[in-house]
């Protein structure tokens, strides 16, 4: 089983900053996928960030040029470096890690618990 935790949230002021991270634990043959997702307050939950396990990254409009995502294959962890955070980034942020389990054959997704970020004076 894979079980992704993520950590790093809290409250922020406006155009503060804040580090999540996500560790995905657990017997792991490959990664292929680590993404943030985020839902706010009566919102529909959304893609914020992803990278592949080749590197690639995308991320959601309202994040570029904001937010920056990477990773340590090593420690099988995502991060999120959010930068320039505004009230309407307040949001459960929630990681996404597609991932082939050891003596797995398939990739399945597997997602953490969440993390409360707060942007607010």
């Amino acid at each position: 089983q894979v079980q992704p935790v993520e950590s790093g949230g809290g409250l922020v002021q406006p155009g503060g900053s804040l580090r999540l991270s996500c560790a995905a634990s657990g017997s792991i043959s490959s990664i292929h996928y680590m993404g943030w997702y985020r839902q706010g307050p009566g919102k529909q939950r959304e893609l914020v960030a992803h990278i592949t396990g080749g590197g690639s990254t995308n991320y959601a409009d309202s994040a570029k040029g904001r937010f920056t995502i990477s990773r340590d294959n090593a420690k099988n962890t995502v991060y999120l470096q959010m930068n320039s955070l505004k009230p309407e980034d307040t949001a459960v942020y929630s990681c996404k890690v597609v991932a082939v389990a050891a003596g797995g054959i398939f990739a399945h997704d597997y997602w953490g618990q969440g993390t409360q970020v707060t942007v607010s004076s």
